[in-house]
């Protein structure tokens, strides 16, 4: 089954950017549509992003669409989510994980083999 590794996160001000990488080894990686979570200290996990298995679709929750962008690098194992105008409501753990069941995509019951998580936290 995939491994995955969260990377990237950190503190920045408002309006600054991050790159969030996730690194996958273990499985077959390049045959897995993606997806980004994240859990703030007292709320649920929320999606935040989705990107198919060849990268030729995105999904973004509204709270970040137009400001993070999500894309893979299947040669390196590798996804990725771009978050630029951060906001402190994007204080969060941030998740990787594959889809490994079907079903909507901001449906965190249809990934597994989650990560650790990344923490990002943005500071006003």
């Amino acid at each position: 089954q995939l491994q995955l590794v969260e990377s990237g996160g950190g503190l920045v001000e408002a309006g600054g950017s991050l790159r969030l990488s996730c690194a996958a080894s273990g499985g077959h990686f390049s045959s897995y549509s993606m997806g980004w979570f994240r859990q703030a200290p007292g709320k649920e996990r929320e999606f935040v992003a989705a990107i198919t298995w060849n990268g030729g679709r995105t999904y973004y929750a509204d709270s970040v669409k137009g400001r993070f962008t999500s894309s893979r690098d299947n040669a390196k194992n590798t996804v990725y989510l771009q978050m630029n105008s951060l906001k402190p409501e994007d204080t969060a753990v941030y998740y990787c994980a594959p889809q490994i069941g079907s079903g909507r995509y901001d449906d965190g019951s249809i990934y597994a083999y989650w990560g650790q998580g990344t923490q990002v936290t943005v500071s006003s």
